[in-house]
């Protein structure tokens, strides 16, 4: 694999091994009793939450101490604007208070504005999904590569719902009525970044989120992209880490056929 290997910046093997190690630490507390605080009604940081991250936090500011980094759990640490991570130490926190094995460690590295490096690890089924810029896309060292369903009726799809899913009129329940009923089907995770490998993996076909923050979007907006995908905004924006644009992940024909759908319907709000 080529790709960025000087010293002042990360290679895919390490930041494999980083979401490794973090993921350890999600094994082996998975099932115990936890310390919950509560950010919102159902939006959840446990004690692990926080042990992954400062494993995360405290190898990336030792190995590279100027680089920016935007971490679920403690929000921005300013640095090096070419230099960027993005981080989800445990990526499907209510899954796991509750003993759901859907949950996982998301690193994502970007490089002057471009991601380049990305790893989403599933402690619990030892699935290590990886991404390189320009190189590919990866399950536990084996290439992956999107589906490509004939059309939507024939796709099996993803998404997710807000926090504010009680209080906000951007609820997704309309978009997730109309894709129920011309697709096969509709699954709800509770992660966004496995919803995403999923998609790069085949084994889901499209995957759409209306809010999302960076962390929780970057390395599987990578991975869909390396495994020949399409990963824009809700409504076809460019842009999705920096502006809560939401996320529409697939491949470039049933991406398409889905913007149709999700414009179509934001039109009627």
């Amino acid at each position: 694999m080529g790709g960025i290997t000087s010293p002042m910046h990360p290679t895919l093997a390490y930041i494999e091994d980083l979401a490794r190690r973090a993921g350890e630490i999600l094994r082996t507390g998975y099932g115990q009793q936890h310390q919950i605080d509560y950010k919102g009604e159902a939006d959840l940081v446990t004690e692990v939450d926080r042990a992954s991250e400062a494993l995360i936090l405290g190898e990336l500011m030792r190995q590279f101490p100027e680089h920016s980094i935007f971490s679920e759990e403690s929000g921005e640490r300013a640095g090096n604007a070419e230099d960027v991570w993005f981080i989800d130490p445990l990526d499907g926190t209510l899954n796991y208070a509750h003993g759901m094995q859907a949950f996982c460690v998301s690193i994502a590295y970007e490089h002057s504005g471009a991601l380049q490096f990305a790893a989403v690890y599933d402690p619990m089924a030892n699935e290590l999904f990886s991404a390189e810029r320009g190189q590919g896309a990866w399950l536990n060292g084996k290439p992956i590569r999107v589906s490509n369903p004939p059309s939507l009726r024939e796709s099996l799809l993803v998404t997710g719902f807000p926090y504010d899913v009680r209080t906000s009129p951007r609820n997704n329940f309309a978009e997730f009525e109309r894709f129920s009923r011309l697709s096969q089907g509709v699954r709800r995770l509770g992660s966004a970044a496995l919803d995403m490998c999923y998609v790069a993996a085949g084994r889901l076909d499209g995957y759409w989120q209306l809010k999302l923050s960076a962390w929780d979007l970057a390395a599987g907006a990578l991975l869909v992209q390396e495994a020949g995908g399409v990963a824009t905004g809700v409504l076809g924006q460019t842009e999705i880490l920096r502006q809560q644009n939401g996320v529409l992940a697939a491949s470039a024909g049933l991406h398409a056929e889905m913007l149709g759908v999700l414009r179509e319907t934001a039109g009627e709000e």
